[in-house]
């Protein structure tokens, strides 16, 4: 049997997609309101209902077509084309440089606390300067 006509293992492409969300047999369970054995037999099934399948997608965070359509070579080629395009977006959204000198933020920080400071010490000697004036009043 030629590798073209044979058809998709889903089962198998379920596993794959789950590991690749790095998630365990367990949870994928959990998430279905059954047992790590039913995930087991559903992995390793090749083919399996609708209905089943459309939940077995939601839990997954994709489409029962992405299920379905799924491949480790179709992987590797959104990685690759992703982390290897010619083009530098993407390590521009990676690598973002900020907009401001982060020497002058500190500077900021730094003047700020300084008056922070010297307004506390302004209120103690306030406060001081009040109670002397209350005990020479008496």
């Amino acid at each position: 049997m030629s590798t073209l006509s044979r058809p998709k293992h889903i089962g198998r492409n379920i596993s794959r997609i789950r590991e690749l969300r790095d998630m365990k047999q367990e949870a994928l369970a959990q998430a279905l309101g059954t047992s790590q054995q039913t995930i087991s037999a559903i992995e390793n099934s090749e083919t399996i209902d609708d209905t089943k399948l459309e939940e077995v997608a939601k839990a997954l965070g994709v489409t029962p077509e992405g299920i379905k359509n799924y491949s480790d070579e179709s992987i590797l080629s959104i990685i690759n084309n992703t982390f290897n395009s010619n083009d530098n977006s993407t390590l521009n959204a990676v690598n973002v440089q900020p907009t401001f000198n982060p020497l002058d933020k500190v500077v900021d920080l730094y003047q700020e606390k300084e008056k922070l400071y010297e307004r506390l010490i302004q209120a103690e000697k306030d406060k001081v300067e009040y109670l002397e004036k209350i005990v020479k009043g008496k």
